[in-house]
């Protein structure tokens, strides 16, 4: 650990915390979105840098996390086809459905196959042409442009045998829906750096004006996270409420103009349900007419449990920021990273995954005087 632990006693950032502890009045809540930042907060012991008066609560920005059951449920049963090869991010062959998880799939003689692009299953799609390929489409704006050109190349190599079972799901009407909620405990948010620096950071500046919560982009460095914290917090005692970039060396206002084309070429928006959340409009991207051969859901038939499993986990609360990890009974006991009750303690983004890695490191509180 001693990386970590030269993070944590570099003067920039005991500084940086300093200035933060100097300017709090009063208590906030903020919530970093990302699955990311929540585990670097955690990992380099960054809230336990500041000062009692800052809490950090995680909010759903775990993709893996957030595809609800019947989503696995339908991967599980187009990857039990024999003439199927199933494609999937590694994160997801853990995540369980009803019954079981797509590592069961395979070890059960389905054609399962981690991929870290989309574009290696286009490639298996071209070297199996008698097998039905089929890549399952999860993630956030990030990952949307890599999927998007997969299907562009797709279409125009003629490769007849790909699909996707998409559920990729969009940021901001999830925070549109976390914030409208009577339960909601946000004061400030730290938006996550890469979705930014793909579709830019103008659709978030309605969200701060309408609910009164500045929103900050960040990175995912130390420093990054608490110059976001700083901001954040900066704005909460002066009584604004705006976005403001802290990662200007990745994000432009306006974003990644060839991807977002590439996407709006490819995908719509439409309703999609959230693990946890429920259904949300205009959350999900499905494909647009003109390339709806590509889907999967289309091309094998629906199929829809509907319902989410009862359940000691309380996933869906922590993704909304109600809860902490620690709050499951299940947490470390029933539920561990190698007999995981829910997606949030599989995923590497997932909050529970982190509590569980960096909380059994020792203690993270740490000084920020002198």
């Amino acid at each position: 650990m001693k990386f970590v632990d030269e993070y944590r006693e570099s003067e920039s950032v005991r500084r940086l915390a300093r200035a933060i502890a100097r300017g709090v009045t009063r208590p906030w809540t903020l919530m970093e979105v990302c699955g990311g930042q929540t585990h670097a907060f955690l990992k380099f012991g960054l809230d336990g840098l500041l000062p009692k008066e800052i809490e950090l609560i995680h909010g759903p920005g775990c993709p893996v996390c957030v595809t609800p059951i019947d989503a696995i449920d339908r991967a599980l049963e187009l990857a039990a086809r024999p003439d199927v090869i199933f494609c999937s991010f590694g994160d997801m062959l853990r995540v369980p459905g009803s019954e079981r998880d797509l590592l069961a799939v395979k070890a059960a003689g389905g054609d399962v196959r981690m991929v870290y692009a989309p574009l290696d299953a286009v490639r298996l799609a071209r070297e199996n042409p008698t097998k039905q390929v089929i890549f399952f489409a999860v993630g956030f704006e990030t990952t949307t442009p890599a999927t998007a050109l997969a299907v562009l190349i797709a279409a125009r190599q003629g490769i007849e045998n790909f699909s996707l079972l998409t559920a990729h799901v969009l940021v901001p009407p999830a925070l549109e829906s976390l914030l409208s909620s009577p339960h909601c405990r946000v004061q400030g948010l730290l938006a996550a750096g890469h979705v930014c620096a793909v579709v830019g950071y103008r659709e978030y500046e309605p969200i701060a004006r309408r609910h009164g919560v500045p929103i900050v982009v960040t990175g995912f460095e130390p420093l990054d996270l608490l110059q976001g914290v700083y901001r954040c917090v900066r704005q909460l005692e002066e009584g604004r409420a705006e976005v403001e970039n802290s990662y200007g060396r990745v994000v432009l206002p306006e974003g990644n103009l060839s991807a977002r084309a590439m996407v709006n070429e490819v995908f719509e928006a439409v309703p999609r349900r959230w693990r946890g959340l429920g259904e949300i409009p205009a959350s999900g991207l499905a494909l647009r007419p003109h390339y709806a051969a590509f889907d999967a859901a289309r091309r094998f038939g629906q199929v829809d449990k509907g319902t989410e499993q009862e359940s000691v986990c309380i996933a869906g609360l922590i993704l909304q920021g109600i809860a902490k990890p620690h709050a499951c009974p299940a947490f470390g006991r029933e539920c561990t990273p190698e007999h995981p009750l829910g997606a949030p303690m599989v995923s590497t983004e997932g909050a529970c995954a982190a509590y569980y890695r960096y909380r059994k490191l020792g203690s993270t509180s740490l000084s920020v005087k002198g």
